[in-house]
């Protein structure tokens, strides 16, 4: 008894779950689309809110189909994005090296590994001959497979004799290494968004995993770079789903656990069926990448805050349980769960991401959006403004912006003398009686000293008053006078930033040309 009371004081030993480790995992082939970039967003949300780590690992093993710069441009998406990852290229950890063509050496222990144990076999078909195949199929009507139906009848080692094997390995001749995928067996998966699902191995083809050039598939380095990593969760892309089985089959002919899979939905095109594309982009006038790339024009160059890009991305697909629309990022982490993923495609829609934009540029402090604006402006239109001038037009306008390219248009007349009218709005709003009305209120302002937004209404109200004139009659021609259109914030308020000097010559001009 005593004994076991001394047991009981003893610290039991606890079974630690293993850190949430996620990747992001793109080949280097070219720009990173904006659906590329949302499995970024997921797998980084889903990884901080458990405590673990984002991981970027470029899987370049399709070396004909390289990019120069590619790779850099993912790595400068995710960082303008604001989803850095915490290893990486650049940013070596334990796990490296991060590059799949870096990993090469490793990759042929392992197809050979499952050769000894039964579960890949050596495959000698030349192209031509699986083409002729392929087309022999075709003929009859019938679809070529290369699985458990016909390899006994194809060039490889489950046809021939194992010294046969060895002299055409020796020989140096060019073979891939197939998974054998076993007939008859049905496949129980579990996907934490689409949960079950049964696969038929009879429907299922022996896949390529290594190449004698010593390069391995898709298949097989991502299997085992994610093992060797210790990636505990693998999201990506409904796309590959059809894949799930033979990875599913990897991991156990290794004998490794597998990392929980989550395929996440489309994001599908604004108008018609199908997933997003470039040229959905380029027809609508929106962008398809996160920076620009070539010809294409990226969010970024387009104007758009990275939060509100962020914030439109992890809608598409995935809803927080409630009403809320705007969050930040920390909110999104705190908010974030696979079991809120959508199934079906989340169609992606171009009037929202503006509205999402048009939001953050309300919150953006005036000062950090007229520094843009000045820098895109050329000196000479902002007629020697200063600084604090412009943040205080930004602050007047800002309302009625969705991009401070917009800036401009909707301020042109605080910088300088409208160069002409508004045609419509000289028809509609300049009558017989405006040029009295406008030389008597010329009159007035040349009297009147204090040209503070509030006093300048005042006096201009009060004057109104005294001549029993209704509103309609004065305002709007004042207005595009000033402005040169029926367009802007408060009249008063423009009025007292370009001043009395300024105002009076607007007046002027207007009584002279129209």
């Amino acid at each position: 008894m005593y004994l076991g009371h001394c047991l009981s004081l003893l610290p039991q030993n606890k079974i630690m779950a293993p850190k949430t480790r996620v990747r992001f995992a793109p080949s280097p082939t070219g720009p990173l689309h904006i659906g590329g970039v949302r499995t970024a967003l997921f797998n980084y949300l889903f990884t901080k809110k458990n405590g673990g780590d984002f991981i970027l690992r470029i899987e370049d093993t399709d070396q004909n189909r390289y990019v120069d710069g590619a790779e850099q441009y993912i790595i400068d998406s995710l960082n303008w994005c604001g989803i850095p990852f915490d290893e990486g290229p650049g940013k070596e950890g334990k796990f490296g090296p991060y590059r799949q063509s870096e990993r090469k050496s490793l990759y042929r222990q392992y197809a050979e590994r499952l050769i000894e144990k039964g579960k890949a076999y050596y495959a000698f078909d030349t192209p031509e001959k699986l083409d002729y195949h392929r087309k022999d199929h075709e003929s009859k009507g019938k679809t070529f497979i290369y699985n458990w139906h016909n390899r006994l009848k194809l060039d490889n080692s489950l046809s021939l004799m194992p010294e046969e094997v060895q002299k055409r390995i020796n020989s140096g001749e060019e073979y891939v290494i197939r998974f054998l995928t076993p007939p008859d067996v049905k496949l129980h998966l579990k996907d934490s968004i689409r949960g079950e699902i049964e696969i038929d191995t009879n429907t299922l083809d022996d896949k390529v995993l290594f190449k004698s050039d010593g390069m391995p598939t898709y298949h097989l380095a991502n299997i085992v770079d994610d093992h060797l990593m210790e990636i505990t969760h693998v999201i990506r892309g409904e796309e590959w789903l059809p894949s799930l089985a033979l990875h599913q089959q990897l991991y156990d002919a290794f004998e490794w656990q597998a990392p929980q899979f989550a395929h996440l939905p489309l994001i599908m095109k604004p108008v018609g069926k199908g997933k997003l594309s470039k040229r959905d982009g380029e027809k609508m006038g929106f962008p398809v990448f996160p920076l620009s790339w070539q010809e294409s024009e990226g969010y970024k160059e387009a104007g758009y805050f990275p939060e509100a890009v962020i914030n439109f991305l992890a809608l598409l697909g995935w809803n927080p349980g409630t009403e809320q629309e705007l969050f930040s990022l920390e909110e999104l982490v705190q908010s974030f769960s696979l079991e809120r993923v959508n199934k079906s495609g989340a169609r992606f829609d171009p009037d929202k991401t503006k509205w999402y934009n048009q939001h953050y540029l309300q919150e953006t402090d005036n000062g950090d959006l007229a520094r843009p604006f000045i820098e895109g402006i050329e000196d000479e239109k902002l007629n020697g403004k200063s600084k604090e001038y412009v943040e205080k037009v930004v602050s007047l306008i800002k309302e009625r912006a969705t991009f401070v390219s917009d800036f401009w248009n909707l301020s042109d007349y605080f910088f300088q003398t409208p160069e002409g009218y508004n045609e419509k709005a000289v028809k509609k709003q300049w009558k017989d009686d405006t040029p009295k009305i406008l030389s008597d209120l010329l009159s007035l302002y040349q009297n009147t000293d204090d040209f503070s937004s509030e006093a300048i209404e005042s006096t201009t109200k009060d004057w109104i008053a005294s001549q029993e004139l209704s509103f309609g009659k004065v305002m709007p021609p004042l207005r595009l006078v000033i402005v040169g259109d029926m367009k802007g914030p408060h009249l008063f308020d423009i009025i007292s930033m370009i001043g009395k000097e300024e105002s009076i010559k607007r007046i002027k001009k207007a009584l002279d040309t129209l």
